[in-house]
């Protein structure tokens, strides 16, 4: 270059000290305009000219590198607030603060997906006027942000209202709206990228104008870097929550620890009472004890009294922990009865108003009640020992029933002998019963039972027989079942024992229920007795027989009574073959009569009958003339013959019309 004449020199020396002070390009633009207008040879002009392009090639060079410098100098400070802060809100406003402040747009705002949503949400904004927008959730895959987390590269748009490379959705448009922006730069945080592989996404970062522009590399580039530092500040504030969290357990272990070996030495004490009891209840199976013994090592192992319940609630046991017997509490039957089946249900023991229920179970069968006077909670050791005692119950239940029923099927086959022929030899039919423990000499109560579910009720008599305190021996026979039951108890000398003082009619009736329970099934109960002695107990068998027949012919199935309590019908109906047949024989000709004429000839025949023959009382009981009376009577006669009134024949009269009225009959 040659050297600038003096013409062009002092503008040369002008357009030096404008760069100096980083004039706008249009201020160095003038000086060719300057130098033109005071008329510098047009050498030196296109000198100047030169010098002003050169200037401006160095002013935009300058402003680049300033402007990086800026850029570098943001993303220092960044990655400062990164090593600094603890606070992740902190971190964000402030990447998301320098991005708008760097790409000088209206507003900036960051993105994260909500895992538990299932969407994505705003988490910080910079520069936002609506509640809308900033409350905005969107859909994953919707906008231009969900083709940034799907692409995981950068998108812009210029017109983001025009643009049909995303997804519009009526959400976004209205928060986008609301907001008034149009140019929108967005850039994903990537976590986990490396050469040959994305990364993962974990969120986006905005840059928007509320105008029309166009995002040049240089930015989208700025963008990506405090995006990079977003993703890296999300990261690490993740692991320090994820180092604080097993910080905390560390610390709750070394608690734990603590309580750890006087954890060992309680489960060491545990394992060694579950050891102590299972030696305890095994010894009791293999000598053969009882519940009693069962109730007694239970409570003294769990400290507590503890009382063993038969299915209808009545106590088979009750120890105290010492081991001495004490009295069974009042428990109700129904409240024991619910509790047991939760029980079952559940199959374990239940915690119920201060104390602890077991059911004892074969199968679904349920064979007694276990239960543990405690309040306090019991631990899983010493439940699990509660269970295992209703486990070790139920067996010791089992071996007592079945041997129970082994006894009682060849006790049964001599009660089937006895009952079939009594006569042929009642002194060696004494001597078997002697033989196989039953004295049939001594006086016992006869029960002849009935049921729908025959073929359960031979199981529940054995079951009404040996799960309580009833003592006797069952067979089946002719179609029924037979129960011999102890009058006094089984080892009761003194008149006592839980039917002591009962008649038989009552025993009946209780028998009636608890098998009806047992079977599930209306059971219906005769009685006879006491008697002692093969041909007392036949003859005995026999009148049961009769009133059980009457009971039928009665209507009264499902219930419980003896001969006596039917009275002169129940001998007349235990041996009537044809009861129907014998009233209509008697009565016929006075029912047909009143069927056919709706007359009341019935009725006035027992009126008159039950007013022991007197006309006045007769017609004050029908509420009729006495001469009605008459006339009715009359009718009768012609109907019944002269000698209705004879005593045998109104006898029979009176019996029959008895028997229509048991048997439901009206009287017209």
């Amino acid at each position: 270059m040659s050297e600038p004449s003096s013409s062009a020199a002092p503008h040369l020396r002008r357009l030096l000290a404008l760069l100096a002070d980083d004039a706008p390009a249009e201020a160095l633009g003038a000086v060719s305009s300057a130098a033109r207008a005071a008329g510098v040879p047009a050498q030196d002009l296109a000198e100047v000219e030169g010098a002003v392009a050169t200037a401006l090639r160095i002013r935009g060079a300058l402003r680049q590198h300033r402007r990086r410098e800026l850029q570098l100098t943001a993303l220092f400070d960044t990655a400062g607030d990164l090593a600094a802060s603890r606070d992740l809100d902190d971190v964000l406003k402030a990447i998301v603060r320098r991005a708008r402040m760097l790409l000088g747009t209206d507003t900036a705002y960051l993105t994260l997906p909500d895992e538990e949503a299932g969407d994505t949400y705003m988490r910080v904004t910079d520069g936002s006027v609506s509640v809308l927008f900033q409350r905005l959730r969107l859909e994953l895959g919707e906008g231009l942000g969900g083709l940034v987390a799907q692409t995981a590269s950068p998108y812009a748009t210029p017109d983001y209202r025009t643009d049909e490379r995303f997804r519009h959705t009526e959400n976004i448009n209205a928060g986008v709206l609301a907001e008034g922006l149009v140019a929108i730069l967005g850039v994903p945080l990537l976590l986990g990228s490396s050469r040959g592989g994305t990364g993962k996404v974990i969120g986006v970062l905005f840059a928007a104008d509320r105008s029309p522009r166009v995002f040049s590399p240089d930015e989208v580039a700025l963008l990506c870097s405090l995006a990079a530092h977003a993703a890296i500040a999300i990261d690490t504030a993740r692991a320090l929550a994820d180092t604080g969290a097993a910080l905390a357990e560390l610390a709750q272990a070394n608690a734990e620890l603590a309580e750890a070996n006087a954890a060992v030495r309680e489960h060491s004490a545990a394992m060694q009472r579950a050891e102590e009891a299972h030696d305890r209840l095994t010894d009791l199976v293999l000598r053969g004890g009882d519940v009693t013994d069962v109730a007694t090592s239970v409570a003294g192992l769990l400290d507590s009294p503890l009382t063993i319940h038969d299915p209808g609630g009545r106590p088979l046991a009750a120890v105290r922990p010492d081991g001495t017997a004490c009295a069974a509490d009042s428990t109700d039957a129904v409240w024991l009865a619910e509790t047991a089946e939760e029980s079952r249900a559940q199959g374990r023991a239940v915690h119920r108003d201060g104390r602890w229920i077991c059911a004892v179970l074969a199968g679904q069968e349920l064979l007694a009640s276990l239960v543990l006077h405690q309040r306090r909670r019991l631990d899983d050791s010493d439940r699990r020992l509660f269970e295992r005692a209703a486990v070790v119950t139920g067996l010791l239940l089992l071996l007592r029933r079945t041997v129970a029923e082994t006894e009682n099927r060849i006790r049964g086959e001599l009660i089937s002998d006895l009952l079939g022929d009594a006569e042929r030899d009642p002194a060696g039919l004494a001597e078997r019963g002697r033989r196989l423990g039953i004295d049939l000499d001594r006086p016992r109560l006869l029960l002849v039972a009935e049921s729908g579910a025959r073929e359960r009720l031979g199981a529940a008599a054995m079951r009404y027989l040996f799960g309580g305190d009833i003592h006797g021996v069952s067979a089946e026979h002719a179609g029924t079942v037979v129960l011999l039951v102890d009058h006094a108890g089984a080892d009761d000398t003194t008149g006592g024992g839980p039917l002591s003082g009962r008649s038989p009619g009552e025993v009946a009736r209780a028998a009636a229920v608890q098998l009806g329970h047992l079977v599930q099934a209306p059971v219906t109960v005769a009685a006879a007795g006491p008697a002692g002695g093969p041909r007392e107990l036949a003859a005995a068998y026999a009148e049961a027989a009769r009133c059980l027949r009457a009971m039928r012919v009665l209507g009264r199935a499902g219930e419980g009574a003896c001969v006596d309590e039917l009275g002169f019908l129940g001998v007349v109906l235990g041996n009537a073959q044809d009861v129907d047949g014998f009233v209509l024989a008697t009565l016929g000709p006075l029912l047909r009569y009143d069927e056919r004429r709706g007359t009341h000839l019935v009725r006035t025949l027992s009126a008159y009958f039950g007013a022991g023959g007197s006309l006045i009382r007769a017609k004050d009981e029908l509420h009729v003339h006495v001469n009605t009376v008459v006339q009715r009577l009359d009718r009768i006669q012609v109907l019944l013959g002269r000698d209705w009134n004879e005593p045998a024949r109104a006898l029979e009269l009176q019996l029959a019309l008895r028997l229509h009225l048991l048997g439901g009959g009206r009287e017209g």
